[in-house]
């Protein structure tokens, strides 16, 4: 079973130096209720649905599936709650880490969060000075609950 161990932030923009490797994402979700999360992502030139479960602290399972990018392309168009979360993923490795900056685009514009995926629950890490404050069980922020109250409407 794949487990999904991750930790989120706001960041101080203010304050973020910014990163040269990134990524386009364009996601729907097909079901975004809190015991199953369905979400179809185009990541740059790959396409993937990955099927999540609830959290339970900070860990969650986690199924993640490359799929064809014509069918996400149909997917994410017909069948995904709309509106959909566009981002730029930023990625800033750290020790032997990779932290994940979100620039989110369109009805989540402004909104920049930080991810770091852990090895275990309580592995300890290096937060940089530009991490603000921690929004890891705060549902407002998970992308699913973007869709239905996108941060340009708080």
């Amino acid at each position: 079973m794949a487990k999904e161990i991750e930790r989120k932030f706001l960041i101080k923009t203010s304050e973020w130096p910014g990163c040269s490797r990134k990524t386009y994402f364009k996601q729907g979700y097909l079901s975004a209720d809190p015991e199953r999360v369905v979400r179809v992502r185009i990541a740059g030139e790959k396409a993937f649905i990955t099927i999540k479960g609830a959290n339970s602290g900070i860990v969650r399972n986690e199924y993640e599936y490359e799929i064809p990018v014509d069918d996400a392309h149909q997917m994410l168009d017909s069948l995904c709650h709309k509106p959909l979360i566009e981002k730029i993923r930023y990625f800033y490795p750290q020790e032997n880490l990779v932290w994940e900056i979100d620039e989110f685009l369109g009805d989540n514009k402004g909104l920049f969060i930080a991810e770091i995926e852990l090895p275990s629950e309580d592995y300890a890490f290096f937060k940089p000075q530009w991490i603000g404050e921690e929004v890891t069980g705060d549902k407002r922020y998970y992308n699913s609950n973007l869709v239905k109250n996108p941060y340009n409407k708080w």
